[in-house]
This record gives structure tokens, C-alpha cells and sequence, in this order.
């Protein structure tokens, strides 16, 4: 079996989603944004469901704005959406209760280039989620050149790139 990254140690869950909380919350309260380069399949999908968790929790601000900057993320998203008798625990339980466990108020799929050049006016507040995961393509890399500079603002990578 081949695998990039499994001779690597990786921390348990539960410190990495209270990192991620915490990074959110600490790039809130300096007034910036937080870029998340993601990959489409899976990864996008559960920091969508721990974002989700961290406002009903209230660890993050429940009028954040969070942007799934990602045709392919969104089209992967809809197609874990049909599906919730693949999940077990906790995803399948909010399903059963008829909630989406990757929906939350303030989130917005954006299919179209001019909706994610768009996003780019956003000063602060923001969750910016957008492939390629290793920041070689993709949507993320005008993020990047629009909010690295910024003191204020947060690259929070989510896995190992």
C-alpha cells in the first residue's frame, strides 16, 4: 500500500478541532480572515462539520461568514449530503434529527470565478476554505497573494501539506 504521510504521528482529534477553534477565534478577534487550503473530497467536508460544531457550541461567532470557495468541494458536499446512510455516530444522528451536519448559517458555496474574486473585498470575519490543499493551485492562491500579507489574518492548514 502506498501512502504519503503515514509514517508521520498524528495528533488525536480532539486537540487538532480546539486548534482550529482557536485559530478561527484568535484571526476573529484581530478583525481578519481565515484561509483554509482544503481539498475537496472529505477534508472540506469535515471542517465544514467542525465549523458547524464550534457555532452551536459558541466557540465561534454564529454570524461568521464561511465560504466553500471550491466547485469541486461543493459538488462533493452535495453528494455527502445524499448520502447520510453512509455516516455512523454523530453526522448520521444530526441527519436523523433533519439537520445537515456540513450546513450552518453564514455559508456560502461559491461555483462562479467572479462570486470568489468577490470574497476578496472581505476585510475580516471570514472563513475562506478554497483548494488546492498544498497551495499549488486553485482558488486558494488568490487568498493567499490577498491576505498573507495582512497581520491580522490566519493560514490555517488543516493537514499535512
Amino acid at each position: 500500500m502506498e501512502t504519503t504521510y503515514g509514517d508521520r504521528l498524528h495528533k488525536p482529534l480532539k486537540p487538532s478541532v480546539e486548534e482550529l477553534m482557536t485559530a478561527v477565534s484568535e484571526a476573529f478577534q484581530r478583525g481578519g480572515n481565515v484561509i483554509i487550503p482544503t481539498f475537496a473530497l472529505e477534508r472540506a467536508q469535515e471542517i465544514l462539520f467542525y465549523l458547524r460544531e464550534g457555532i452551536e457550541s459558541g466557540r465561534l461567532p454564529g454570524g461568521m461568514q464561511v465560504f466553500l470557495d471550491s466547485p469541486m468541494a461543493i459538488s462533493a458536499t452535495k453528494i455527502f449530503e445524499h448520502h447520510p446512510e453512509c455516516y455512523n455516530g454523530e453526522a448520521k444522528e444530526l441527519f436523523r434529527e433533519g439537520r445537515d451536519p456540513f450546513h450552518m448559517p453564514g455559508l456560502h458555496f461559491t461555483r462562479e470565478t467572479a462570486e470568489s474574486i468577490a470574497i476578496n473585498r472581505i476585510t475580516g470575519g471570514a472563513v475562506i476554505m478554497a483548494g488546492s490543499g498544498m497551495c499549488t493551485g486553485g482558488r486558494v492562491r488568490h487568498h493567499l497573494m490577498n491576505n498573507l500579507g495582512r497581520a491580522d489574518c490566519s493560514i490555517v492548514f488543516v493537514g499535512y501539506a
